[in-house]
Protein backbone atom coordinates (compact mmCIF):
# COMPACT_ATOMS: atom_id res chain seq x y z
CA UNK A 1 0.00 0.00 0.00
CA UNK A 2 2.33 2.16 1.04
CA UNK A 3 4.34 1.55 -2.61
CA UNK A 4 1.20 2.61 -4.22
CA UNK A 5 0.72 5.85 -2.64
CA UNK A 6 4.48 6.24 -3.39
CA UNK A 7 3.93 5.98 -7.34
CA UNK A 8 0.52 7.97 -6.66
CA UNK A 9 2.57 11.30 -5.11
CA UNK A 10 5.09 11.01 -7.71
CA UNK A 11 2.78 10.91 -10.96
CA UNK A 12 -0.10 13.03 -9.07
CA UNK A 13 1.43 16.42 -9.76
CA UNK A 14 2.94 15.90 -13.75
CA UNK A 15 -0.97 14.27 -14.33
CA UNK A 16 -2.47 17.52 -12.89
CA UNK A 17 -0.03 19.48 -15.05
CA UNK A 18 -0.78 17.09 -17.93
CA UNK A 19 -4.97 18.17 -17.60
CA UNK A 20 -4.11 21.61 -16.89
CA UNK A 21 -1.68 22.22 -20.24
CA UNK A 22 -4.64 19.97 -22.46
CA UNK A 23 -7.48 21.99 -20.78
CA UNK A 24 -5.58 25.35 -21.90
CA UNK A 25 -5.36 23.56 -25.37
CA UNK A 26 -8.99 22.79 -25.86
CA UNK A 27 -10.11 26.26 -24.15
CA UNK A 28 -7.95 28.41 -26.94
CA UNK A 29 -9.82 26.21 -29.47
CA UNK A 30 -13.31 27.00 -28.00
CA UNK A 31 -12.47 30.81 -27.72
CA UNK A 32 -11.46 30.64 -31.86
CA UNK A 33 -15.04 29.25 -31.87
CA UNK A 34 -16.30 31.56 -29.64
CA UNK A 35 -15.32 34.54 -31.31
CA UNK A 36 -16.37 33.75 -34.44
CA UNK A 37 -19.83 33.01 -33.46
CA UNK A 38 -20.15 35.74 -31.42
CA UNK A 39 -18.46 38.31 -34.29
CA UNK A 40 -21.19 36.40 -36.74
CA UNK A 41 -23.81 37.12 -34.43
CA UNK A 42 -22.92 40.93 -33.72
CA UNK A 43 -22.72 41.21 -37.63
CA UNK A 44 -25.89 39.42 -38.22
CA UNK A 45 -24.74 36.36 -40.05
CA UNK A 46 -23.78 32.58 -39.47
CA UNK A 47 -20.44 31.92 -38.62
CA UNK A 48 -18.59 28.58 -39.17
CA UNK A 49 -21.45 26.06 -39.34
CA UNK A 50 -19.76 23.09 -41.81
CA UNK A 51 -17.39 21.69 -39.79
CA UNK A 52 -18.49 19.24 -37.43
CA UNK A 53 -22.27 19.88 -35.62
CA UNK A 54 -22.55 23.80 -35.65
CA UNK A 55 -19.21 24.19 -36.34
CA UNK A 56 -17.51 22.81 -33.28
CA UNK A 57 -14.83 21.60 -35.25
CA UNK A 58 -14.06 24.32 -37.00
CA UNK A 59 -11.12 25.12 -34.85
CA UNK A 60 -9.45 22.09 -35.06
CA UNK A 61 -9.91 22.01 -39.18
CA UNK A 62 -7.87 24.61 -38.59
CA UNK A 63 -5.11 23.45 -36.76
CA UNK A 64 -4.83 20.76 -39.11
CA UNK A 65 -4.13 22.95 -42.20
CA UNK A 66 -1.96 24.61 -40.18
CA UNK A 67 0.18 21.95 -39.36
CA UNK A 68 0.29 20.76 -43.16
CA UNK A 69 0.86 24.35 -44.46
CA UNK A 70 4.83 24.85 -45.49
CA UNK A 71 7.16 26.83 -43.00
CA UNK A 72 8.93 29.45 -44.48
CA UNK A 73 11.27 31.23 -42.89
CA UNK A 74 13.17 34.44 -44.87
CA UNK A 75 16.44 33.80 -46.02
CA UNK A 76 18.06 37.00 -44.22
CA UNK A 77 16.23 35.85 -40.62
CA UNK A 78 17.98 34.64 -37.61
CA UNK A 79 16.86 31.16 -37.56
CA UNK A 80 16.96 30.11 -34.20
CA UNK A 81 15.63 33.19 -32.93
CA UNK A 82 12.92 33.01 -35.49
CA UNK A 83 11.63 29.67 -34.21
CA UNK A 84 12.21 30.68 -30.45
CA UNK A 85 9.76 33.62 -30.44
CA UNK A 86 6.34 31.43 -30.90
CA UNK A 87 7.67 28.86 -28.55
CA UNK A 88 8.51 31.30 -26.01
CA UNK A 89 4.41 32.73 -26.08
CA UNK A 90 3.34 29.66 -25.51
CA UNK A 91 5.10 28.85 -22.80
CA UNK A 92 4.86 31.57 -21.08
CA UNK A 93 1.15 32.10 -21.78
CA UNK A 94 1.16 28.69 -20.51
CA UNK A 95 3.05 28.78 -17.19
CA UNK A 96 1.06 31.46 -15.60
CA UNK A 97 -1.91 29.00 -14.93
CA UNK A 98 0.36 27.22 -12.59
CA UNK A 99 -0.15 29.14 -9.73
CA UNK A 100 -4.21 30.13 -9.97
CA UNK A 101 -6.48 28.50 -6.89
CA UNK A 102 -9.05 26.90 -8.67
CA UNK A 103 -11.03 26.33 -5.66
CA UNK A 104 -10.66 25.89 -1.77
CA UNK A 105 -10.24 22.24 -0.89
CA UNK A 106 -12.27 20.67 1.83
CA UNK A 107 -9.19 21.33 4.32
CA UNK A 108 -9.11 25.11 3.42
CA UNK A 109 -6.09 24.78 1.08
CA UNK A 110 -5.66 26.17 -2.36
CA UNK A 111 -6.58 23.99 -5.20
CA UNK A 112 -3.49 24.56 -7.41
CA UNK A 113 -0.69 23.80 -8.63
CA UNK A 114 2.04 25.24 -7.18
CA UNK A 115 0.46 27.71 -3.97
CA UNK A 116 3.35 30.38 -3.66
CA UNK A 117 3.25 32.78 -0.96
CA UNK A 118 3.88 35.54 -3.96
CA UNK A 119 1.84 34.18 -6.40
CA UNK A 120 0.81 37.26 -7.62
CA UNK A 121 4.06 38.95 -8.37
CA UNK A 122 5.43 35.68 -9.94
CA UNK A 123 2.41 35.98 -12.22
CA UNK A 124 3.11 39.80 -13.31
CA UNK A 125 6.64 38.24 -13.68
CA UNK A 126 5.81 35.99 -16.09
CA UNK A 127 3.56 38.29 -18.05
CA UNK A 128 6.27 40.64 -18.15
CA UNK A 129 8.66 38.45 -20.05
CA UNK A 130 5.98 37.80 -22.83
CA UNK A 131 7.49 41.05 -24.27
CA UNK A 132 10.66 39.46 -25.33
CA UNK A 133 8.36 36.84 -27.81
CA UNK A 134 7.02 39.61 -29.39
CA UNK A 135 9.73 41.77 -29.63
CA UNK A 136 12.59 38.73 -30.91
CA UNK A 137 9.88 37.79 -33.51
CA UNK A 138 9.93 41.35 -34.84
CA UNK A 139 13.76 41.69 -35.23
CA UNK A 140 14.22 37.95 -36.18
CA UNK A 141 12.44 38.41 -39.16
CA UNK A 142 14.10 41.18 -40.87
CA UNK A 143 11.33 42.69 -41.95
CA UNK A 144 10.72 46.09 -41.79
CA UNK A 145 7.19 45.57 -41.12
CA UNK A 146 7.48 43.06 -38.40
CA UNK A 147 9.99 45.08 -36.88
CA UNK A 148 7.51 48.25 -36.69
CA UNK A 149 5.02 45.84 -35.40
CA UNK A 150 7.24 44.49 -33.06
CA UNK A 151 8.35 48.00 -31.55
CA UNK A 152 4.96 48.80 -31.51
CA UNK A 153 3.91 45.83 -29.17
CA UNK A 154 7.09 46.37 -26.88
CA UNK A 155 6.30 50.22 -26.51
CA UNK A 156 2.42 49.17 -25.96
CA UNK A 157 2.90 46.56 -23.23
CA UNK A 158 5.88 48.04 -21.13
CA UNK A 159 3.31 51.34 -21.25
CA UNK A 160 0.48 49.68 -19.74
CA UNK A 161 2.50 47.28 -17.38
CA UNK A 162 3.13 49.64 -15.77
CA UNK A 163 -0.53 50.83 -14.98
CA UNK A 164 -1.29 47.86 -14.72
CA UNK A 165 0.62 46.44 -11.43
CA UNK A 166 -0.24 49.87 -9.63
CA UNK A 167 -3.90 48.49 -10.42
CA UNK A 168 -2.75 45.40 -8.51
CA UNK A 169 -0.77 46.99 -5.63
CA UNK A 170 -4.44 48.64 -4.92
CA UNK A 171 -5.50 45.07 -4.33
CA UNK A 172 -2.21 44.01 -2.54
CA UNK A 173 -3.14 46.84 0.39
CA UNK A 174 -6.16 45.71 0.97
CA UNK A 175 -5.64 41.83 0.72
CA UNK A 176 -2.18 42.33 2.94
CA UNK A 177 -1.06 39.59 0.72
CA UNK A 178 0.94 38.70 -2.66
CA UNK A 179 -0.85 35.40 -2.69
CA UNK A 180 -3.28 34.65 -4.63
CA UNK A 181 -5.25 32.66 -2.30
CA UNK A 182 -5.38 35.31 0.52
CA UNK A 183 -6.78 38.00 -2.07
CA UNK A 184 -9.51 35.66 -2.89
CA UNK A 185 -9.89 34.73 0.53
CA UNK A 186 -10.20 38.43 1.54
CA UNK A 187 -13.29 39.02 -0.80
CA UNK A 188 -15.00 36.63 0.87
CA UNK A 189 -17.37 38.10 3.84
CA UNK A 190 -20.41 35.98 4.18
CA UNK A 191 -22.65 39.17 5.75
CA UNK A 192 -21.58 41.16 2.25
CA UNK A 193 -21.82 38.59 -0.19
CA UNK A 194 -20.96 39.80 -3.71
CA UNK A 195 -20.71 43.32 -2.15
CA UNK A 196 -16.75 42.09 -0.30
CA UNK A 197 -15.42 41.40 -3.98
CA UNK A 198 -12.57 44.10 -4.96
CA UNK A 199 -15.34 45.05 -8.26
CA UNK A 200 -17.81 46.80 -5.41
CA UNK A 201 -14.25 47.42 -3.15
CA UNK A 202 -11.77 49.08 -5.75
CA UNK A 203 -13.96 49.88 -8.66
CA UNK A 204 -11.49 52.27 -10.25
CA UNK A 205 -8.44 49.42 -9.54
CA UNK A 206 -11.03 46.96 -11.41
CA UNK A 207 -11.58 49.45 -14.44
CA UNK A 208 -8.18 50.32 -14.75
CA UNK A 209 -6.84 46.54 -14.44
CA UNK A 210 -9.76 45.45 -17.28
CA UNK A 211 -7.87 48.13 -19.51
CA UNK A 212 -4.55 47.28 -19.33
CA UNK A 213 -5.26 43.75 -19.46
CA UNK A 214 -7.18 44.26 -22.80
CA UNK A 215 -3.60 46.06 -23.99
CA UNK A 216 -1.50 43.39 -22.93
CA UNK A 217 -2.74 40.94 -24.58
CA UNK A 218 -3.30 43.26 -27.98
CA UNK A 219 -6.22 42.74 -27.94
CA UNK A 220 -9.30 45.33 -30.34
CA UNK A 221 -8.86 48.41 -29.55
CA UNK A 222 -5.38 48.14 -28.61
CA UNK A 223 -4.21 45.91 -31.51
CA UNK A 224 -2.04 48.42 -33.08
CA UNK A 225 1.05 45.73 -33.27
CA UNK A 226 -1.44 44.07 -35.92
CA UNK A 227 -2.54 46.86 -37.33
CA UNK A 228 -2.82 45.31 -40.29
CA UNK A 229 -4.12 48.26 -42.08
CA UNK A 230 -0.73 49.88 -41.35
CA UNK A 231 1.60 46.95 -40.95
CA UNK A 232 0.43 44.14 -43.37
CA UNK A 233 0.30 42.25 -40.13
CA UNK A 234 2.58 43.38 -37.86
CA UNK A 235 5.54 41.39 -35.86
CA UNK A 236 3.88 38.04 -37.10
CA UNK A 237 4.38 39.58 -40.79
CA UNK A 238 6.87 37.02 -41.68
CA UNK A 239 5.62 33.70 -40.06
CA UNK A 240 3.55 30.77 -41.86
CA UNK A 241 2.66 27.21 -40.59
CA UNK A 242 2.14 26.06 -37.29
CA UNK A 243 4.77 28.84 -35.96
CA UNK A 244 1.52 31.28 -36.73
CA UNK A 245 -0.88 29.03 -35.25
CA UNK A 246 1.73 29.06 -32.38
CA UNK A 247 1.05 33.03 -32.22
CA UNK A 248 -2.53 32.47 -32.46
CA UNK A 249 -2.66 29.67 -29.89
CA UNK A 250 -0.71 32.31 -27.52
CA UNK A 251 -3.30 35.28 -28.45
CA UNK A 252 -6.31 33.25 -26.68
CA UNK A 253 -4.30 31.24 -24.34
CA UNK A 254 -3.61 34.98 -22.72
CA UNK A 255 -7.19 35.93 -23.44
CA UNK A 256 -8.45 33.45 -21.37
CA UNK A 257 -5.76 34.35 -18.60
CA UNK A 258 -6.44 38.15 -18.65
CA UNK A 259 -9.65 36.63 -17.52
CA UNK A 260 -8.39 34.43 -15.29
CA UNK A 261 -6.67 37.30 -13.37
CA UNK A 262 -9.28 39.49 -13.40
CA UNK A 263 -11.93 37.35 -12.08
CA UNK A 264 -9.35 36.03 -9.26
CA UNK A 265 -8.22 39.93 -8.37
CA UNK A 266 -11.72 41.60 -8.39
CA UNK A 267 -14.60 39.08 -9.03
CA UNK A 268 -13.79 36.89 -6.20
CA UNK A 269 -12.34 34.31 -8.01
CA UNK A 270 -14.12 30.68 -6.86
CA UNK A 271 -15.96 32.28 -4.39
CA UNK A 272 -19.83 31.63 -5.07
CA UNK A 273 -21.97 34.44 -4.07
CA UNK A 274 -23.27 34.61 -0.98
CA UNK A 275 -21.33 31.28 0.01
CA UNK A 276 -20.63 31.95 3.32
CA UNK A 277 -24.43 31.16 4.35
CA UNK A 278 -24.45 28.09 2.69
CA UNK A 279 -21.12 26.46 2.64
CA UNK A 280 -20.82 25.17 6.15
CA UNK A 281 -24.06 22.77 5.53
CA UNK A 282 -21.63 21.41 2.59
CA UNK A 283 -18.84 19.96 4.97
CA UNK A 284 -20.75 19.37 7.71
CA UNK A 285 -22.67 16.71 5.51
CA UNK A 286 -19.38 15.26 4.18
CA UNK A 287 -20.21 17.23 0.44
CA UNK A 288 -17.12 19.58 0.63
CA UNK A 289 -15.50 17.77 -2.42
CA UNK A 290 -18.48 18.91 -4.29
CA UNK A 291 -18.57 22.22 -3.07
CA UNK A 292 -14.90 22.27 -4.38
CA UNK A 293 -16.43 21.13 -7.71
CA UNK A 294 -18.51 23.80 -7.84
CA UNK A 295 -16.11 26.96 -6.89
CA UNK A 296 -14.38 25.70 -9.94
CA UNK A 297 -17.45 25.62 -11.92
CA UNK A 298 -18.34 29.14 -10.69
CA UNK A 299 -14.79 30.36 -11.36
CA UNK A 300 -15.01 29.16 -14.95
CA UNK A 301 -18.11 30.96 -15.43
CA UNK A 302 -16.55 33.99 -14.68
CA UNK A 303 -13.56 33.70 -16.36
CA UNK A 304 -15.71 32.94 -19.55
CA UNK A 305 -17.98 35.79 -19.12
CA UNK A 306 -14.48 38.37 -19.09
CA UNK A 307 -13.46 36.13 -22.15
CA UNK A 308 -16.74 37.34 -24.10
CA UNK A 309 -16.85 40.43 -22.90
CA UNK A 310 -13.35 41.43 -24.43
CA UNK A 311 -14.69 39.58 -27.59
CA UNK A 312 -17.65 41.72 -27.53
CA UNK A 313 -15.11 44.97 -27.00
CA UNK A 314 -13.12 43.74 -29.90
CA UNK A 315 -16.12 43.53 -32.44
CA UNK A 316 -18.21 47.10 -30.84
CA UNK A 317 -14.66 49.48 -30.46
CA UNK A 318 -13.08 51.23 -33.23
CA UNK A 319 -8.90 50.84 -32.95
CA UNK A 320 -7.16 53.55 -31.17
CA UNK A 321 -4.51 55.45 -32.91
CA UNK A 322 -0.87 55.08 -32.11
CA UNK A 323 -0.83 58.23 -30.28
CA UNK A 324 -4.19 58.34 -28.57
CA UNK A 325 -2.81 54.65 -27.26
CA UNK A 326 0.44 55.80 -25.17
CA UNK A 327 -1.61 59.07 -24.41
CA UNK A 328 -4.04 56.97 -22.54
CA UNK A 329 -1.44 54.90 -20.94
CA UNK A 330 0.90 57.54 -19.65
CA UNK A 331 -1.61 60.33 -19.19
CA UNK A 332 -4.64 58.83 -17.47
CA UNK A 333 -4.08 55.30 -16.75
CA UNK A 334 -0.88 55.46 -15.08
CA UNK A 335 -1.67 58.73 -12.73
CA UNK A 336 -5.12 57.27 -11.98
CA UNK A 337 -3.87 54.31 -11.07
CA UNK A 338 -1.12 55.78 -8.43
CA UNK A 339 -3.91 58.41 -6.74
CA UNK A 340 -6.20 55.27 -6.35
CA UNK A 341 -3.21 53.30 -4.44
CA UNK A 342 -3.57 56.14 -2.14
CA UNK A 343 -7.06 56.57 -1.83
CA UNK A 344 -6.95 52.63 -0.42
CA UNK A 345 -4.34 52.65 1.40
CA UNK A 346 -5.52 56.06 3.19
CA UNK A 347 -8.96 53.78 3.65
CA UNK A 348 -7.40 51.05 4.94
CA UNK A 349 -5.31 52.87 7.32
CA UNK A 350 -8.89 54.59 8.45
CA UNK A 351 -10.66 51.14 8.96
CA UNK A 352 -7.89 49.57 11.24
CA UNK A 353 -7.18 52.95 13.05
CA UNK A 354 -11.12 52.26 14.17
CA UNK A 355 -10.87 48.54 14.33
CA UNK A 356 -13.47 48.11 11.71
CA UNK A 357 -13.66 44.80 9.83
Amino acid sequence: MATLQAIWEFIDLPLVIFGMLNGFLITASLLVYAERKVSAYIQERNGPDRVGPVGLLQPFADVFKLIFKEDIVPTKATGFIHSLAPTLMVIIAMSTGAVIPWARTPSGEALAVADVGVSLLVVLAMTSISVYGVTLAGWSSNSKYSLLGGLRSSAQMISYELAMGAAAISVVVMAQSLNLFHIVENQNHAEFGILSWNIFRNPIGFIVFAVCALAETNRAPFDLPEAEQELVGGYHTEYSGMKFGMFFLAEYVNLWVAGIFISTMFLGGYLLPWEGLYSGWFLENGLGGLFTFLQVLCFLAKVAFIAFCFIWIRWTIPRFKYNQLMNLGWKYLLPISIANIMLIALIVVVFNQFGWA
